[in-house]
C-alpha cells in the first residue's frame, strides 16, 4: 500500500479528524501523483525556457555551423554489410521521443482509470476546453492557408505544451489555485491524445501494410508476456523495439510506439504500485529533464535569417502566431464557458472567469508538441524554418500575455488556501 504523504497526516502520523481512512487513501492516490506532475513540469517549464534560450543564440552565434554540424553528426549500428544510421537529430526526434510518447501514454492510462478522465462528468470541462483548443486554431490556421504550399501545417498550431504551461503558472505564484492547474493538466491530457490522432492519421507516409505485420508481433509479445504475468518493464524493451521497427518499415511514426505502450501498461497495482505508477514515476524526471529539454536544444535552434516571411511561408508564420496566440485562448474560453452555460460540465472551485481565460492563454504555448508537428508537416528548408519562428513567437506571446493577465486578473491567496 502507497504511503500517505507527511502533509496530509498529524505528528502521530494520523489522517485529518472525521476522515474515513480508506476514503482518505484513495484520495490521495489520485491528489499525490497530480501534485508530482505538476512540480516537475513547473521545473521542466523553467528549464526549457532556458534551453531554447540556449539554442536560439548558439544557432545564431559566430558558432552556428558547430550546432549544424552536431545535429547532423551519423550514429547507428552496423553488422557486417547491413548498416543503419541516422543523424543524431533522428535518434532525438524518433528514438528519444519515444520515451516522451511512453510517458503520455502511461498518464493518459491514469487519467482514464482513476484521474480527471475517469468519468464523463469530471471529463467534461477539460474535454471541451481541449476541443475548443484544438479547433479554432486549426480552423484559423487552414482558413489562412487554403490552397497554399503550407497548407498541411493546419495541425501546429493545435498543441499545448503542459510544461511550459504549467511552469508558466508557477511563475504567477500563490495566485494561481490548485483547480486551474489540474484543469490545465486533464486539458493538456486530451490535448495530447488529439494530437497523438493527427499525427497517426494526417502525417505518417503511405503506410506499407506487410510491416503493420512486424508491429503486430510487437504488440502480440506485449499481449502474451502480460498473460503469462512478467511484469519487469526492462523485459518489454524487445517487444517494443519490435513494435517501434515496424511503425517506422511502415510509414507511421515509431514515436507512437510508446503511445501504444503506455496504454497497454497495467494500471491495476499488484503488490504495491501499479506498474503504469511506477514507470511513470521513474520515467517522467528523465523525460522531463533530458529528454524534452534536449529536444528543444535540438529544434529550436532556429536561425533568424534562413527564416522566409514572404510568400506563401508569411501565411505559414500568420497562421501558426494567430492560431496559438488567438485561436487557443478563444477556442479553450469559449468552449468552457458554452459548456458549463449549457450545463454539460461545471466549473470547480476557483476556477473563476479570469482563471479559464488564463488557461486558455497559456494553453496557448504550443513549443514541443507544435514543433514534433512542424517536423513532420515540411522538408527540412526555409518553410520549415518559418514554422519553427513562428512557433517560437507565438508561444512566447503567450508566456508574457499570460503573466500580464494573471498578474492584473488574479489577486494573491492567503497561504492557508494556497
Amino acid at each position: 500500500m502507497a504511503q500517505i504523504p507527511e502533509q496530509y497526516l498529524d505528528e502521530d502520523g494520523r489522517p485529518p479528524p472525521g476522515t474515513w481512512a480508506p476514503a482518505h487513501r484513495a484520495a490521495l492516490r489520485i491528489v499525490t501523483p497530480i501534485q508530482s506532475i505538476l512540480a516537475v513540469e513547473a521545473a521542466s517549464g523553467i528549464l526549457l525556457m532556458i534551453t531554447t534560450a540556449v539554442a536560439l543564440i548558439w544557432a545564431n552565434s559566430p558558432y552556428a555551423s558547430a550546432y549544424e554540424h552536431l545535429w547532423h553528426t551519423q550514429l547507428g549500428l552496423s553488422i557486417g554489410s547491413a548498416a543503419f544510421e541516422r543523424p543524431l537529430h533522428f535518434w532525438v526526434n524518433d528514438g528519444l521521443m519515444t520515451i516522451f510518447f511512453l510517458v503520455v501514454g502511461l498518464e493518459i492510462r491514469r487519467e482514464i482509470h482513476e484521474g480527471a478522465l475517469a468519468g464523463l462528468r469530471l471529463a467534461a470541462l477539460p474535454l471541451a476546453a481541449a476541443l475548443g483548443g484544438m479547433l479554432v486554431p486549426a480552423g484559423i490556421y487552414a482558413a489562412l492557408n487554403a490552397g497554399r504550399a503550407g497548407s498541411a501545417g493546419w495541425g501546429i498550431p493545435m498543441a499545448t505544451d503542459i510544461a511550459f504551461a504549467i511552469g508558466t503558472l508557477t511563475l504567477l505564484g500563490n495566485r494561481v489555485p490548485s483547480t486551474l492547474r489540474v484543469l490545465l493538466l486533464a486539458l493538456a491530457v486530451i490535448d495530447d491524445i488529439g494530437a497523438i490522432l493527427v499525427i497517426a492519421i494526417f502525417y505518417s507516409d503511405g503506410v506499407q501494410v506487410a510491416s503493420l505485420g512486424v508491429a503486430a508481433a510487437g504488440i502480440g509479445g506485449v499481449i502474451a508476456m502480460q498473460a503469462v504475468g512478467i511484469r519487469g518493464p526492462g523485459l518489454y524493451v524487445i517487444p517494443g523495439l519490435v513494435l517501434w521497427i515496424g511503425l517506422y518499415d511502415a510509414g507511421i511514426h515509431p514515436t507512437l510506439a510508446g503511445v501504444v505502450l503506455g496504454l497497454m501498461t497495467p494500471v491495476v497495482p499488484w503488490r504495491g504500485p501499479s506498474q503504469s505508477a511506477r514507470l511513470q514515476h521513474v520515467l517522467h524526471p528523465w523525460v522531463a529533464y533530458g529528454i524534452m529539454p534536449l529536444f528543444a536544444l535540438a529544434n529550436a535552434g532556429v536561425a533568424l535569417g534562413s527564416a522566409d516571411l514572404g510568400g506563401d511561408s508569411l501565411y505559414v508564420f500568420a497562421g501558426i502566431v494567430a492560431g496559438l496566440a488567438l485561436g487557443k485562448p478563444l477556442g479553450i474560453a469559449a468552449a468552457s464557458f458554452a459548456a458549463t452555460g449549457m450545463r454539460l460540465a461545471s466549473r470547480p472551485d476557483g476556477a473563476t472567469p479570469g482563471g479559464i481565460v488564463l488557461v486558455g492563454m497559456v494553453g496557448g504555448i504550443g513549443f514541443t508538441m507544435s514543433l514534433f508537428v512542424a517536423q513532420l508537416a515540411f522538408p527540412p528548408g526555409p518553410m520549415l524554418d518559418t514554422a519553427k519562428l513562428a512557433i517560437l513567437v507565438g508561444s512566447a506571446a503567450m508566456v508574457v500575455s499570460g503573466l500580464v493577465f494573471g498578474r492584473i486578473s488574479l489577486a494573491p491567496r492567503p497561504p492557508a488556501e494556497s
